[in-house]
């Protein structure tokens, strides 16, 4: 696949703590030049980005909710997701409530996901559901994807970034197998070249969350 080819699954990320209005400014500049399919960006900067990139633009804007840890109150994930688009996101990526699904609350993780997943189809925004594969077993990713595909979710999605491990081409090969073909799949965390995010595509990705983009993109130039 060729740098152009796999920029067009990226999600061009900053949600590092110390990210400042102009790395926002600069990763929303480089996502419009080099065809990024999104920005994913820190809550408080929705609406920078939103301006940044303009009217009609093909980036799309990402941010993240209930992030890093999943375990806040469905209300305020509620509220989070709502201010979300009311400052132009048009999708939101959800930490999934790791902490009651390790306690066998599926039903209230799933309740929880639903409420957020229709909220984001009435106001035309997609969900992607951040599972934490690195802190599941396999038979609980399968059971996580499961939940996902119940609750009405668009994506489900390997990793924060935060955690030991992020995506591996084994864990999107299980996703891949177990989800539904309406379902998609975004691979995140420590995808750092074109070999490794070609794999990731291969074994069923649909989106990329990445911080080292460009360096992916460009790295036939660079080798």
């Amino acid at each position: 696949m060729s740098g152009e080819d796999i920029a067009s699954f990226i999600d061009h990320t900053l949600l590092r703590p110390d990210a400042t209005v102009e790395q926002v400014h600069q990763l929303c500049d480089e996502a419009r030049s080099y065809g990024f399919a999104a920005v994913c960006v820190p809550p408080c900067y929705v609406q920078e980005a939103n301006t940044r990139l303009g009217v009609g633009a093909q980036v799309k804007i990402a941010t993240v909710v209930g992030f890093p840890l999943g375990y806040h109150h469905h209300k305020v994930k509620f509220l989070e997701t709502h201010q979300a688009i009311e400052d132009g996101a048009t999708e939101i990526d959800v930490v999934m409530n790791i902490s009651y699904f390790k306690s066998g609350r599926y039903k209230e993780v799933e309740n929880e996901l639903s409420d957020l997943a229709k909220f984001c189809h009435m106001k035309e925004a997609e969900l992607k559901v951040i599972i934490e594969t690195a802190l599941l077993t396999e038979d609980e990713i399968v059971k996580a994807c499961s939940i996902c595909t119940s609750a009405g979710a668009d994506y489900v999605k390997t990793s924060t970034g935060f955690a030991a491990k992020g995506a591996t081409v084994e864990h999107i090969k299980l996703m891949r197998r177990v989800l539904p073909s309406r379902m998609k799949i975004k691979a995140s965390g420590g995808i750092r070249t074109a070999p490794e995010a070609e794999a990731l595509i291969r074994a069923g990705a649909d989106r990329l969350g990445c911080s080292a983009s460009i360096q992916i993109v460009t790295y036939e130039q660079n080798s």
